[in-house]
């Protein structure tokens, strides 16, 4: 095919010379890094693939098992390939982890972690990092306060009983015996959870009747579709930019819709500011863009409107997928532990009332352990990486000992070195939880080892919101969001696996979701055989 006049083929040439030059010298540079890095004799496992080393087996297995396999060959501390299988650090050391989850300016998000998330984000929390990431979370903190998540409660359980009604339809409509793909469902509902909690807009994803508009298909298209190979080289190789390989049109438009909302968000509400009027609209970015115009804040700790607007794509990404994950998750966990479902939904059924507060939803602790150990074993997020943004030493509280024999009670670290923080890992680590550490078990949390107080992260001593500084903003959110659906769709259905529960395996692609061993083409799905409850 010819080239368009307007192109000057030697112009051409000469870019693309310059771009595998620059790409060369790039890969030589990582290389040398390596041959130069205090951590190349520490023990470690195989890469299987040049491209993306071991991160590639750790979407492809089963995450706990792999982990538990690593540390019984190499210890809680190795060495990892990352990308281009660059030296990475893998540890489950928890002085370590304590040491880059407190220290986050020294060790942020990789360039082409951010880099990815920015194409749908823009500069919102995720993103960004330093002062500007404590700027934008000390004015969104206020937002994910009890008494807002109180509110919020009533959206989290309407939605929550139209998934059990459309269940309960789709069940009605299906021949006794046949199979419901749950997955689906949940996802359309907790789109419109963080549609409407999140920043007062209605996907209607969960109306049956309704057809989808075309941000809703867009939103479809973006988070079913698999991480583009262009999009991750380019996160990469900074120069890679300029090309237009790997633009996504369907993420361009949604994200232009969401900012149209967003933009009509941030003018009402500046309009009620200078009106003198009341704004009493509690979703998250209302809740935001009040805090972020009280009078006592100075100027420079205020967010732009590119800030604000930056916070609508950055809630989709961080509490669309994760939530639909953790509910189709505690789902598989009922039908793979009747036991447990029994017991859970007896004491759901103890309250009177098809609509619970926050209050009560948290007033019951078989349904509080149940969604811990949920949580525990299936984190959406399996890994987090992160790099050295400077020259760093490591503590180890266990120490380890390299090729060489020689042994290190703490690691020289030089920039640029990352780390990768094995989060489902962590939660199924047998020397923290015990031998039955993989075991589904939520009375567990009745009477926990002494070593899981150690654990660094934020919510039930697991590392599934993180840790530290940088640590989920919106946990609580999530969890008031789980049990409203448990509530609802538990008191009203018994559920069954619809094939032997050896056939449910993980698919990991920047989440973990189930998907039938014997179908993996078809991708994420948990097909159910769903029943309604008839009291005995």
């Amino acid at each position: 095919m010819a080239l368009p006049r307007f192109i000057n083929t030697d112009v051409l040439a000469s870019v693309l010379v310059t771009l595998v030059i620059y790409l060369a010298y790039k890969l030589f540079e990582s290389w040398f890094r390596d041959y130069c890095s205090p951590l190349q004799h520490l023990p470690g496992p195989p890469s299987p693939g040049y491209v993306l080393g071991n991160i590639q087996e750790s979407m492809m297995e089963d995450n706990a098992r792999l982990h538990d396999d690593w540390k019984q060959e190499y210890g809680p501390t190795m060495r990892y390939n990352g990308p281009f299988n660059a030296n990475w650090l893998y540890t489950s050391d928890v002085k370590a982890l304590q040491h880059v989850m407190s220290n986050v300016d020294d060790w942020p998000k990789p360039e082409y972690i951010r880099y990815m998330l920015s194409q749908l984000a823009g500069p919102g929390i995720l993103v960004v990092s330093g002062p500007e990431n404590r700027k934008q979370r000390r004015v969104m903190n206020p937002a994910f306060g009890t008494s807002q998540l109180r509110e919020m409660t009533s959206v989290f359980v309407a939605k929550s009983i139209l998934l059990r009604d459309n269940l309960a339809r789709v069940a009605s409509e299906t021949d006794a015996g046949s199979p419901i793909d749950v997955l689906p469902w949940v996802s359309c509902m907790t789109l419109d959870i963080i549609g409407l909690a999140g920043f007062g807009y209605d996907f209607g994803a969960s109306n049956a009747e309704a057809p989808q508009n075309e941000l809703t298909k867009g939103l479809d298209a973006v988070f079913r579709s698999k991480p583009s190979i262009f999009s991750f080289l380019k996160g990469m190789f900074p120069s890679l930019r300029i090309l237009p390989f790997g633009n996504s049109g369907a993420l361009r438009q949604v994200q232009a819709g969401l900012f149209a909302i967003g933009g009509q968000l941030i003018a009402s509400a500046k309009k009620s500011v200078n009106e003198g009027a009341v704004d009493d609209s509690n979703n998250l970015i209302s809740l935001l863009i009040r805090s972020n115009t009280v009078k006592d804040l100075p100027l420079s700790q205020r967010l732009s409107d590119e800030d604000v607007l930056a916070q609508i794509p950055t809630l989709l990404i961080a509490g669309h997928e994760t939530s639909s994950s953790a509910v189709t998750w505690s789902f598989y966990a009922l039908c793979a532990h009747p036991e447990s479902q029994e017991k859970l939904r007896n004491e759901l059924l103890t309250l009177d009332t098809d609509t619970p507060t926050m209050d009560q939803l948290n007033s019951l602790p078989y349904l509080e352990i149940f969604v811990r150990e949920t949580l525990r074993i299936f984190a959406p997020v399996q890994t987090v990486p992160r790099v050295a943004a400077k020259d760093d030493i490591l503590p180890l509280d266990c120490p380890v000992t390299d090729k060489k024999g020689i042994t290190h009670r703490s690691l020289r670290i030089v920039k640029g070195q990352g780390i990768m923080i094995p989060v489902v890992g962590l939660n199924t680590d047998k020397s923290i939880w015990g031998e039955d550490a993989a075991d589904f078990k939520p009375e567990r949390w009745e009477n926990l080892p002494e070593t899981v107080r150690n654990m660094p992260g934020v919510w039930a001593n697991t590392m599934s919101f993180l840790g530290g500084p940088r640590s989920c903003i919106g946990f609580r959110f999530s969890i008031i969001e789980m049990k409203a659906a448990l509530f609802s769709v538990v008191r009203a259905f018994e559920l069954e696996l619809a094939v032997p529960v050896d056939c449910i395996t993980k698919r990991t692609e920047i989440l973990q979701h189930p998907m039938l061993k014997t179908d993996p083409e078809k991708g994420a799905q948990l097909p159910l055989l769903i029943r309604p409850y008839v009291s005995h």
